[in-house]
């Protein structure tokens, strides 16, 4: 077989291979919680009604806000400043990292928990016109202090190149949050059923599975930390040959790496609470209820934005293990490394959320009534329109990694400020003058990510010198995944006309589209021979495809 002629760009001496499978390790976690999180919502769903998942939707959002001002990037700054040290063999300044990282956790985390008990009313009241949102929030408010201890854990392993630690604390989270969430919604709708808004007591039910899933994850990282101190003893405290770092310089650099990254993420998340607030403010002056509101607000974010962010959860997890890749990388001045880590994780990254827009959006229907028992054309329509998000929200992920990565932090701030700036001008129009009601945020959902990814796009070609490989990254896939999507439609109606059975129908036709799609991938040769040996289970894919006769 000829050579691709992107196979002449691969580093003999790389590490992309490793960069893949702890990201892998990272999506699979991602996808096993994101896939949890929609078998417990369902039951939700059932026993809180679109209103009550409307108040739990909003109190979540603004407790967003908070977990990403005083925490949420603490992994990512932790990693990157370990992963640093850790090729220079800094064993002592990674100890003050870490312990410095714990200092400013507790200390944030401590001050945004009280801030939202003592400030949930009037944010709930004033900002989102939503009242009913005050007491979910309050009762989640804790688990940022929690999340803050835990997220310097999680970014200590991360920095030493291992996954599994915060993998397994994500499932561990997500497990204990689905039982708790279900059972305390539940039982508080029966237990405050005589109270003016029970749906809002069950609301809080479900915040508490969010705290109780945290504390869970928290323990059983805080004793993965002390073993690996005790096996690792020796090698941690082993004397370094440069002089160790001043405490100030610690907290100095903690410092510079951490406000980059926060006002990014704030940035970047502040769209789906910007839309939660600006959707109450003018839908309440256009004379819609509380109660209407939440329910809308319910299909859009306990629906389509669910059911959307799961494949965007491979994403997040490449991303995270890609920056103190890159770091590493970087550290060793090893450029066309660092070039082709991003390639990879692009390219694999692609290879999965083009074929899952394109499901979502020619499957919209029977994946809604499916997972949701929702066969409402709204809820289907959502989906449809927006399945683009899936794409773009991705790719914008996974690029803003590698502006962290690269140290041009201050880029995917300004990016994502410029982006919001002009969605806030967009969805406004749309809810206000157009009337597009529900369907502008959707809209705005999917242009924000675009705008993101343009602007990223930019900035990692000049600072690299950097360009992705198109043909394979994005073309190619997009035409496999609309002859896949074409297929899946066929077989779908097909069986449906058969078995007159949605769930039925579903099982035939997302297992046969995923055959149809890889052999696509691999006839068109989307990924060469000596790239599928660093993808993961890459060798045994080459081995089955050659067999075959596929490559």
């Amino acid at each position: 077989m000829a050579k691709h002629p992107a196979s002449k760009n691969i580093p003999k001496d790389t590490n992309a291979g490793d960069l893949l499978l702890q990201g892998s390790i990272l999506a699979i976690a991602g996808i096993l919680v994101r896939f949890i999180g929609l078998l417990y919502k369902v039951p939700m769903i059932r026993i809180l009604g679109q209103e009550g998942i409307g108040y739990y939707n909003t109190a979540y959002e603004i407790y967003n806000i908070g977990l990403i001002l005083s925490s949420y990037s603490l992994p990512l700054a932790m990693s990157k400043l370990i992963a640093a040290r850790r090729v220079r063999r800094q064993y002592q300044d990674i100890r003050r990292v870490f312990f410095s990282g714990l200092t400013v956790s507790a200390a944030a985390g401590g001050l945004m928990t009280l801030l939202l008990l003592l400030g949930g009313d009037f944010i709930t009241m004033v900002i989102f016109k939503s009242p009913s949102s005050a007491l979910p929030l309050k009762v989640m408010a804790p688990t940022i202090f929690v999340f803050s201890i835990m997220g310097v854990i999680r970014g200590y392993f991360q920095g030493q190149g291992n996954m599994v630690p915060t993998s397994v604390s994500q499932i561990i989270e997500q497990v204990v949050h689905a039982a708790v969430s279900i059972a305390a919604s539940y039982a508080f709708m029966v237990w405050f059923a005589s109270r003016p808004n029970p749906k809002s007591y069950g609301a809080a039910g479900g915040t508490l599975g969010t705290l109780c899933g945290a504390v869970a994850a928290l323990i059983y990282l805080a004793i993965r930390m002390l073993c690996f101190q005790r096996r690792n003893a020796r090698t941690l405290r082993r004397p370094q040959k440069i002089p160790v770092e001043t405490w100030g310089n610690v907290y100095s650099a903690l410092f510079l790496t951490l406000t980059p990254i926060i006002l990014s993420q704030f940035v970047y998340q502040l769209s789906g609470s910007v839309d939660n607030s600006m959707f109450g403010q003018i839908m309440d002056a256009k004379g819609l209820t509380e109660t209407q509101r939440a329910t809308l607000l319910g299909v859009y974010g306990g629906e389509y934005r669910l059911l959307s962010n799961v494949p965007v959860a491979i994403a997040s997890s490449l991303g995270a293990s890609m920056i103190p890749s890159i770091v590493q990388s970087r550290t060793c001045h090893r450029l066309k490394e660092v070039r082709y880590k991003i390639r990879m994780t692009i390219k694999f990254n692609m290879l999965i959320a083009i074929p899952c827009a394109v499901g979502m959006g020619v499957l919209a229907g029977p994946i809604m009534e499916l997972i949701f028992h929702d066969n409402s054309e709204l809820s289907a329509n959502l989906m449809r329109i927006g399945a683009p998000a899936v794409v773009f929200f991705s790719l914008s992920t996974v690029t803003n990694a590698v502006l962290q990565g690269i140290d041009r932090m201050s880029k995917s701030v300004s990016h994502s400020a410029i982006s919001l700036v002009l969605h806030m001008i967009l969805v406004y129009v749309m809810l206000a003058y157009l009337d597009w009601n529900v369907y502008g945020l959707v809209i705005g959902n999917v242009t924000f990510a675009l705008v993101v990814c343009i602007l990223n796009w930019f900035s990692i070609k000049r600072a690299l010198r950097y360009r992705q490989e198109i043909l394979t990254t994005f073309l190619l896939p997009l035409l496999a995944s609309f002859f896949m999507g074409g297929a899946a439609l066929g077989i779908y109606y097909g069986t449906f006309s058969l078995t007159q059975k949605n769930s039925i129908s579903m099982l035939v036709t997302v297992p046969f589209a995923m055959m149809v799609y890889a052999v696509l991938i691999l006839l068109l040769r989307v990924v060469t021979e000596e790239e599928l040996p660093q993808m993961p289970f890459g060798r045994k894919i080459l081995i089955l495809s050659k067999k075959l006769r596929l490559l």
